[in-house]
């Protein structure tokens, strides 16, 4: 009796050791496919976020499609919030990149900056801090340059549209020069408020910051 009882615990604990090993391989194996997985993350402002748009109409959603559509074997994820400015985005980036692990960061934030009248020091602090950051993560960046109205007063307009050039050569990293190219001056492509592109601009802005992000696209 007493040898029975001695191979039952003898098997048990044999079991048990296999069904541990057999976790490990599995928790091994999602950690694996996590860490290979390539991913692109999208850091913005209402321009990316949908802001008055049908669900999936916006221009990160094409983007996003057409990643699956050509299979690329990457995967998006778009944490954008409207009203969002420069140092939300700093903010909120370090959780995003431990989070998804991306290959690639769109960051296209700025323009509630100059809406708010807020130092375009600080923007550029901001935006600067935002791209050594995903570096030192290990992703490339695509910084998504933006334009004020020239009412903003020529130096000032001038200044905002440096910012992103400036962070670009001095960074190295990739640039899409306007986000609205084509459509800025159409008001037919924007809603009500005059401020936020309608659906039928939103190909446009996915085709002008597909130019750019195609090339940095490991095959």
């Amino acid at each position: 009796m007493e040898w029975v009882e001695f191979m039952l615990i003898r098997w048990r604990s044999i079991v048990g050791i296999l069904l541990g090993l057999f976790a490990f391989h599995v928790l091994a194996q999602d950690d694996a496919s996590h860490i290979d997985a390539r991913s692109i993350l999208v850091v913005g402002d209402s321009l990316s976020a949908e802001y008055g748009l049908e669900r999936d109409t916006g221009w990160v959603e094409i983007i996003a499609q057409r990643l699956r559509e050509e299979n690329t074997g990457y995967v998006l994820h778009n944490r954008s919030i409207s009203g969002d400015t420069s140092s939300g985005g700093l903010a909120r980036l370090p959780e995003a990149l431990e989070r998804f692990k991306p290959s690639i960061v769109i960051i296209e934030l700025g323009s509630n900056d100059a809406l708010r009248g807020l130092p375009l020091d600080m923007t550029q602090q901001n935006l600067s801090r935002m791209v050594i950051m995903s570096k030192k993560a290990g992703a490339r960046v695509l910084l998504v340059g933006m334009q004020v109205p020239p009412n903003y007063g020529r130096a000032y307009t001038d200044r905002f549209r440096d910012i992103y050039t400036h962070i670009a050569k001095d960074q190295d990293v990739e640039r899409v020069p306007f986000l609205l190219e084509g459509i800025a001056l159409d008001r037919g492509l924007f809603q009500q408020d005059g401020l936020h592109p309608n659906e039928a601009a939103q190909p446009i802005m996915a085709d002008t910051v597909w130019r750019h992000l195609a090339p940095m696209l490991t095959p």
